[in-house]
């Protein structure tokens, strides 16, 4: 069977850098530091995160007694350079990206989200109403937008839906399958992409038709879902200082007391956080080995 070409080609390019670059991720703490900067994966609208990364750094500020600052990747892999190179202190990432840099450049995890009161959630796929297609073997020959290679219920978890089930091999290029298949950059691009009919499918979290208009959501339903996922994560790189680490975590979890939980929607939406470790991640750990990502 022919391998993910691409794919196994990205994963590989990207691990190869981390692993040429660990030195600069095994820096030691920087008592000193005066600014924490974090980095987003552009899971949404990326004009909207910006708006909502300069609430939130303003509150963090305010909490951490430093300055804040954030931005928004290119993509989940930039998520990861960027806690390797130093550009990133913290990160906001799912659980994909994250085993990929606990395991290459040592970074650690720091809170898991909760969304409707747990903290694990599925992939789905989306396709239009209208589309006469009930079942995943319907999509046999049809083009699907998934949100990034790197991502678990982006695109990880949604492809074994069709592994699973027997219509790909676990090693296969999807596109044995698939007409095409596309990268959208996010959840929202790739579900929209059904929504507005430029791709028969999508696969994506479960929670991505919450970013739809409800025009567009109208338009879309769910056919299939994953086994469950851990939920997004916020992790550090290796060697960011303690009091700063432990004051971020503490500013956050402040996000789930009725005071200050208005703040949640300029963090992704999520209904609140809980500490976690890696221990909570080692099914994507495995995922992860399955399909290549990781030896």
């Amino acid at each position: 069977m022919k391998k993910h070409y691409k794919l196994i080609l990205i994963v590989t390019l990207l691990l190869t850098t981390f692993a040429n670059h660990k030195s600069i991720a095994g820096i030691e703490e920087n008592t000193e530091q005066k600014t924490l900067t974090l980095a987003f994966i552009p899971q949404e609208n990326p004009e909207k995160l910006i708006g909502d990364i300069i609430k939130i750094t303003k509150y963090l500020a305010n909490e951490i007694g430093i300055n804040v600052k954030g931005y928004v990747t290119q993509d989940h892999a930039a998520a990861v350079e960027a806690l390797r190179s130093g550009q990133a202190d913290i990160s906001f990432m799912g659980g994909l990206p994250y085993v990929l840099a606990h395991n290459e450049i040592g970074a650690e995890v720091l809170l898991s989200e909760v969304y409707r009161g747990r903290a694990f959630y599925r992939g789905r796929i989306f396709v239009r109403r209208d589309s006469g297609i009930n079942d995943v073997k319907d999509l046999k020959g049809k083009s699907i937008a998934f949100a990034d290679p790197i991502s678990e219920s982006g695109y990880l978890y949604p492809l074994d839906i069709f592994v699973k089930k027997g219509y790909l091999g676990q090693d296969e290029d999807p596109n044995n399958f698939f007409k095409t298949v596309y990268f959208a950059g996010g959840y929202q691009q790739a579900i929209q992409a059904v929504a507005n009919g430029l791709v028969d499918a999508a696969g994506v979290s479960q929670y991505a038709d919450l970013l739809l208009t409800p025009e567009q959501l109208a338009k879309v339903k769910w056919i299939a879902e994953s086994t469950d996922i851990p939920s997004h994560v916020v992790c550090s790189r290796k060697g960011l200082n303690t009091e700063i680490k432990e004051n971020f975590k503490k500013a956050m979890l402040k996000l789930n007391t009725p005071q200050y939980s208005y703040l949640l929607k300029y963090v992704y939406s999520p209904d609140g956080y809980v500490e976690a470790t890696h221990k909570n991640y080692e099914h994507v750990e495995q995922m992860a080995k399955r399909y290549g990502y990781l030896k």
